[in-house]
């Protein structure tokens, strides 16, 4: 049985995901959208098997799993398959250790694959071409347990109420439980994403879902709900509909990753209004029954799966190549292609079923041949792809070396000082992020009396703690150098203020300005305000870098557009250009002078 306006569900949270990932910054709090798949998914299931047990008396686990392993194996192949070839049209970055990440992938353990190398969701310059299948992990995680835990009820033979209620009762628990899971550890952690990634603490929305499939259902509905049938008004029920679907899309303009109050109530929220609108889908679908969804709605949540699938890969290369906009819509549209040709095709025939085109039969009898033999080729190609990639590419592999320069020439600088050494104090601090790491070797020949303290991913918040520790320990020097504008776009001028309002009085402060190709209007704002900050106090001094890295744009040549090429001078230039504004900081009064 199907429920006609269950497919503004899916297509609300492919939605969310979609403009989240295209256009982050205009839709912040998008990736809610998988905790609408989260929410729906388990009202489905529940819902699916509690109909089951309504006709046979018994869940057929092992029928279960085999219907949902064709659901969603069958496309994550196909995904991985069509996907990779297109990938050799980037940087081999992009291919590093990728056996791995297929290897989690298919064995759906993408989510602790993340944790466990220390992944940040939203701050990967080479994002994981297989990163957005962290979700069908926890899915099939779910799967597996709940499906276990409702034939574990099946099992006591109940009558189809208390049945219903045992259901009830066990996913109140577990929601709750991993509520409190994901509220706790929000507090504790300082890398959010391992609350994001972890199947204990991101479970929740499907035990939410599965509670309100306890209270509605499919075919098999309560008592309490065909009498909120006879009540609700088409008007009332249209408008917890529209209001629900109205506060999911609110909340992915005001939420943000790293936000805490996200994961203290921002998921929490997203899941209840996804289960509201589902509660008022099924209640129009009994009140409306001559009135049909719109045909295009049906097409986009029949493929939403699909699409979700293939736009996070196709996203990634096309945006290496070509302007967001344009790489946009050829995502959405070859995502739309494979997904529709994946879903009413390739699957059913996997399946030993018909294909069939929204109810209109197929017949592929003539090209099942050429189908067998592409997919054949695919898999040879996407094996040598995986065997001949590199273990490390050629970023991570810079970073290594950088990262190792680093601490030879800090060891030796270090043991040149002594804790008399007056010079130390008027030494320079350079606090960076992976750019100043790629210029270690320039930091070394053209500033080599600095300290260079740099690793990958740094923001301002985790600058700030090291300059704190300096401060506290009482080894400042006597001019900072912030290079971590690129990892901090949010929030920018709080983060800032607090290293003016905590550099002690006799100190100098320089701040780089940060570039990134792909987020230039952020990048200006930074810009902006920091030459702001110098003109109103003394003691600051900017480095230009964004207007440097715009005036030279041959150092970007083949790049991540935040990470000049190896080969360019942009390291000499990078140096330079804070080698010249420290000079120039140090013919400016230093802070209370």
């Amino acid at each position: 049985m199907r429920i006609k306006w269950f497919s503004f569900i899916r297509v609300t949270g492919l939605l969310l995901v979609l403009l989240y990932h295209f256009y982050q910054k205009s839709l912040p709090g998008g990736f809610i959208g998988v905790d609408v798949f989260f929410a729906f998914s388990g009202f489905l299931i529940t819902a699916l098997l509690i109909d089951e047990y309504r006709r046979t008396d018994q869940i057929n686990l092992l029928g279960f799993l085999k219907r949902r392993f064709y659901r969603i194996v069958p496309p994550i192949v196909i995904m991985v398959l069509l996907t990779l070839p297109f990938a050799l049209l980037i940087r081999n970055d992009f291919l590093a250790n990728i056996g791995q990440q297929i290897a989690a992938a298919f064995g759906f353990m993408t989510n602790w694959y993340e944790i466990f190398i220390g992944s940040n969701y939203e701050s990967q310059f080479n994002p994981h071409l297989f990163l957005h299948t962290w979700s069908l992990a926890v899915e099939v995680h779910f799967y597996i347990f709940w499906g276990l835990v409702l034939w574990f009820f099946s099992r006591k033979k109940l009558s189809l109420g208390r049945f219903r209620g045992a259901i009830f009762l066990a996913s109140t628990a577990l929601f709750f439980l991993g509520y409190l899971v994901m509220f706790i550890s929000s507090l504790l952690v300082n890398n959010l994403s391992v609350v994001y990634f972890s199947t204990f603490s991101h479970s929740f929305p499907f035990y939410l879902g599965a509670m309100t499939a306890t209270m509605a259902g499919v075919t098999e509905t309560t008592k309490r709900f065909k009498k909120n049938v006879e009540l609700w008004s088409v008007r009332r029920t249209l408008v917890q509909f529209i209001g629900s679907f109205a506060v999911l899309l609110l909340l992915g303009f005001v939420l943000t990753f790293d936000g805490r109050l996200t994961y203290l109530f921002g998921f929490a929220l997203a899941s209840l209004f996804a289960c509201l609108m589902i509660y008022a889908a099924r209640v129009l679908h009994d009140k409306l029954p001559d009135v049909q969804e719109p045909l295009i709605i049906t097409f986009f949540s029949d493929i939403s799966y699909g699409i979700y699938l293939f736009h996070w890969p196709f996203y990634i290369i096309f945006s290496q190549l070509m302007p967001n906009w344009v790489a946009s819509l050829l995502t959405f549209f070859l995502s739309t292609i494979f997904a529709a040709i994946s879903f009413y095709i390739i699957e059913p025939l996997i399946a030993g079923k018909k294909p069939k085109l929204l109810g209109i039969d197929i017949d592929v009898t003539p090209y099942k041949k050429w189908l067998a033999g592409g997919g054949v080729v695919l898999a040879l190609a996407s094996l040598i792809i995986a065997v001949t990639a590199p273990k490390l590419g050629e970023f991570e592999s810079g970073v290594l070396v950088d990262s190792l320069n680093q601490a030879d020439t800090n060891l030796t600088l270090t043991n040149q000082r002594t804790a008399g050494d007056a010079n130390a104090m008027s030494n320079v601090l350079v606090i960076g992020d992976s750019v100043t790491l790629r210029s270690s070797d320039a930091f070394t020949d053209l500033m080599p009396d600095a300290l260079v303290d740099a690793t990958v991913s740094r923001n301002f918040g985790n600058a700030f703690d090291i300059f704190k520790t300096n401060i506290d320990s009482g080894t400042l020097p006597e001019t900072v150098v912030i290079a971590v504008g690129v990892n901090s776009p949010d929030n920018y001028t709080n983060q800032i203020q607090q290293f003016l309002d905590a550099l002690p009085d006799g100190r100098r402060l320089v701040l780089v300005t940060p570039y990134n190709a792909q987020d230039l209007s952020q990048m200006s704002e930074i810009h902006d305000y920091e030459l702001k900050l110098a003109a109103e106090n003394s003691y600051v001094t900017v480095a230009d870098w964004y207007q440097v890295a715009r005036d030279n744009s041959d150092i970007w040549n083949g790049t991540d557009g935040v990470h000049y090429s190896q080969s360019s001078s942009g390291a000499d230039l990078y140096v330079q250009t804070i080698q010249s504004a420290v000079a120039e900081a140090s013919r400016k009064p230093a802070k209370g002078q």
